[in-house]
């Protein structure tokens, strides 16, 4: 079944979800009424193509995503520096699992894609797996090592037959986005598949 996905704040840029790609995109009403048997998705704020996250090394190799069993021990918050080092030499699994934690941490920041170049296979294999695109690295990063970093890199608009990757965020405006973060990212589809949604 074909999934509509529409959001109050981007009525005119809705999407038509078949599969893993994009069907259709335009106006809400003229998609409705082409395939009225379509199951709608609403959403509040905006829809985008989703984020590019040039940290990717970072985030997912150089950092320590602990798992929520392990709060007692190391906290909540993403460990980086000596002590991820320290962490993934002690437990060489450790980098898997905490990548697959990463990822989920990244795609409920609306992270459809990560840039630059991942060098362990446990990640790489993790990254392929999650269907994270893999895009082309600034020359030159602005901001420091964040989930939501600054400045925010949108994707290029979606187009018919592309794959089926975006990002909804509940803010009125692409610039209240930039104001405000990927932190208010509602919805993540990758692949044509919710891999997020904000409780």
């Amino acid at each position: 079944m074909r999934t509509l996905h529409v959001a109050e704040g981007t009525p005119e840029a809705a999407v038509l979800v078949d599969g893993a790609n994009i069907a259709a995109v335009g106006p809400y009403e003229e998609l409705a009424a082409a395939d009225p048997a379509a199951r709608v998705r609403r959403w509040p704020g905006i829809l985008t193509p989703g984020l590019l996250n040039v940290y990717g090394p970072e985030l997912l190799e150089a950092t320590y995503h602990p798992d929520p069993r392990e709060a007692d021990e190391f906290g909540t918050e993403p460990i980086g520096g000596e002590r991820a080092r320290a962490l993934f030499r002690a437990v060489p699994s450790r980098l898997g699992a905490s990548a697959r934690r990463g990822v989920q941490r990244l795609f409920a920041h609306g992270t459809v894609a990560v840039a630059g170049e991942l060098q362990a296979r446990p990640v790489l294999d993790t990254v392929r797996r999650a269907g994270l695109a893999i895009g082309r690295r600034p020359e030159r990063l602005q901001g420091p090592v964040s989930l939501s970093p600054t400045p925010l890199v949108l994707l290029p608009p979606l187009t018919e037959g592309g794959p089926a990757r975006f990002a909804v965020f509940d803010v009125p405006s692409r610039a209240e986005l930039v104001r405000q973060g990927a932190t208010t990212c509602a919805a993540t589809v990758i692949a044509g598949r919710m891999v997020y949604r904000a409780r």
